[in-house]
């Protein structure tokens, strides 16, 4: 029986593994997976990802023996241990644990480690029984609290790279000229962001300068094919702008797009049928909307 529920554990801790790593490969597939963006730091998320489960599986594993040899309830305790992580979790066990049990000898009923006399049935408890319960209680299940710490050190290594190779802008592509996606290291406050039956509806409030917000269309016919462009900027701040970026393989073509007193209708001759990248290329402007398709 203890091996079937280690056997169970075991495979659960590996499919849930196994979910995250075909999340990432899902994620790869469906959009344009790591373009733009260096190996490096979608491999330390990984990383992080994969041990922040290693160190909650361990931590939560570590609770359900403590659990058990108190009496408690140990699979309740392990699942909110693993679940809220174990930084929350491992404080409200230890906030909310219970006092040492042991099981009374005479009719099994689970006594405090200080009582004298079995609360249900008076029997009389030995100290030198209360000794051999307090050994055995004393630390337990070491590898559990071992392994778990030692991923919480690998987690927090990995988590401090990805954050300094982020924060640096190594390997990520923030050119708006580039034809490859875009990753953006500031912020943008976003009221509505949709792209649906080949229209992508834009409305923000602020981004940071140099923001660029982009959508990947077809182009089916480069010779009939428009793309049309209804964009207001609510607010414009002096020296600010916004700029309409098509990038296609070697052909980038950009326009001021920050006062447009009637929609922008622009041939896409220029291009080749396939793929195209259609940027708004963010400075200073505020309360902006834009709707913009090919057709």
């Amino acid at each position: 029986m203890k091996n079937r529920k280690k056997l169970i554990s075991t495979a659960a801790v590996i499919i849930l593994l196994l979910l995250i790593m075909a999340r990432f490969i899902l994620y790869f597939f469906k959009s344009d997976g790591f373009s733009g963006l260096s190996m490096l730091l979608p491999a330390l998320l990984l990383l992080v990802l994969l041990t922040a489960v290693c160190m909650s599986a361990s931590f939560a594993a570590w609770v359900y023996q403590d659990c058990r040899k108190r009496g408690d309830d140990p699979i309740l305790w392990a699942v909110v241990v693993f679940a809220a992580t174990p930084f929350i979790g491992l404080l409200v066990y230890f906030l909310r644990r219970p006092e040492p049990s042991r099981a009374c000898p005479a009719c099994g009923h689970q006594i405090s480690l200080r009582a004298k006399y079995c609360e249900e049935c008076g029997t009389y408890i030995e100290d030198k029984e209360v000794y051999k319960t307090m050994n055995e209680k004393r630390t337990h299940h070491l590898k559990y609290l071992i392994s778990g710490t030692i991923c919480m050190i690998l987690m927090l290594v990995c988590l401090t790279g990805f954050i300094v190779t982020a924060a640096s802008g190594y390997g990520i592509n923030t050119d708006a000229t580039a034809d490859k996606r875009v990753w953006n290291t500031g912020i943008i406050t976003m009221n509505s962001n949709s792209y649906l039956n080949g229209v992508w509806k834009l409305d923000f409030r602020h981004a940071s300068d140099g923001f660029t917000a982009e959508e990947k269309m077809v182009i089916h016919d480069p010779k009939t094919e428009v793309l049309y462009a209804d964009i207001s900027c609510g607010t414009v701040p002096e020296n600010s702008s916004l700029t309409l970026w098509l990038v296609q393989d070697e052909t980038v073509r950009s326009m001021d797009v920050t006062d447009l007193s009637q929609p922008l209708e622009y041939s896409l001759s220029d291009f080749s049928e396939g793929k195209i990248y259609v940027r708004l290329q963010i400075n200073g402007v505020e309360d902006t909307v834009s709707e913009i398709y090919i057709e």
